[in-house]
């Protein structure tokens, strides 16, 4: 699985960390600040402790290698096809992406290979030009702290004329929708981009004036690692800020930073997991859990 995203970002973190370690100038505290710089924030449990191991064999106790040239990472054949069919994806012409080199290249899969059943029909129009238009000038005046002119049309059907400071754009994978998170001096906009009908770019304004507001709520869940388990729960919430503990051999305590207008899609991802994840704190989540239990037990009855 080399050529998956998540396991590429291990690679390379351990590429960069030998590489420091062929140099001659490798420090525990550059094999830390590489984990958290290319790899997940839970790497950190595990990845420093591996890589000086015997069983890898890779890096001494004094952080010494016996490695004598820097490790390359060409691409595989099959890394390629799958960047090829992750490129085939819609969505990934929002992102101005460069194709070139893969154009010749047979794609891994199909998009028509997946089918979803856990997520809404009416997703985002990727293939309108004037979707991926806004959606670049969205992208555009967030990359370089600038305002918006943007007008729009509200889910009761009225259109807004405003200008806007974007600090945020948020998918939805439930949704397959795109929203802006934005404000108008105390306000908080929060725009699905498939209603935005024209938007330009604005005048410059200070960094620290992007700032995202504080709209998170945190929830802690202990995870019991059966059946990849972990690494599930790592893929599933990897959009989100998390904390992770180990508290014995099989067994993490997560915690978990969120939308507050995302709680209800939180709800079912964390019910989705069944027995092997559990919900201790706060009391409100853990409420509204077995509500939500309660209501399916007497739907089936």
């Amino acid at each position: 699985m080399i050529f998956s995203e998540i396991y590429g970002s291990y690679f390379n973190a351990v590429a960069k960390i030998l590489e420091t370690a062929v140099n001659g100038t490798l420090t525990q505290k550059d094999i830390t600040d590489i984990v958290f710089d290319k790899a997940f924030g839970e790497s950190i449990i595990n990845l420093p402790v591996k890589i000086k191991s015997s069983n890898w064999g890779l890096l001494t106790d004094d952080l010494k290698t016996s490695i004598k040239n820097v490790p390359k990472m060409p691409l595989t054949t099959l890394q390629k096809r799958w960047l090829r069919a992750i490129m085939s994806d819609p969505r990934i012409k929002l992102f101005g992406i460069d194709m070139s080199g893969l154009d010749d290249v047979k794609p891994l899969y199909s998009q028509e290979t997946f089918v979803y059943f856990d997520r809404y029909s009416d997703g985002d129009p990727y293939t309108d030009e004037t979707y991926i238009r806004n959606f670049q000038t969205v992208l555009k005046a967030l990359k370089e702290h600038r305002r918006l002119n943007i007008r729009f049309v509200s889910q009761h059907g009225v259109e807004h004329e405003k200008q806007i400071t974007p600090y945020r754009l948020e998918y939805s994978p439930q949704d397959d929708k795109f929203r802006l998170l934005s404000k108008t001096l105390d306000t908080v906009w929060i725009i699905n981009m498939a209603r935005v009908t024209e938007c330009s770019i604005g005048r410059k304004i200070r960094e620290e004036a992007t700032q995202i507001p504080v709209r998170k709520r945190e929830i802690v869940i202990e995870l019991t690692d059966e059946r990849n388990a972990l690494e599930r729960a790592m893929f599933h919430f990897s959009h989100l800020e998390k904390k992770t503990e180990r508290i014995d051999d099989n067994r993490y305590r997560i915690t978990l930073w969120y939308d507050k207008d995302d709680e209800t899609e939180m709800l079912i991802r964390v019910i989705a997991f069944g027995p092997v994840l559990k919900v201790i704190e706060p009391e409100r989540f853990i409420g509204q859990i077995k509500e939500r239990l309660l209501m399916q037990k007497n739907l089936n009855v």
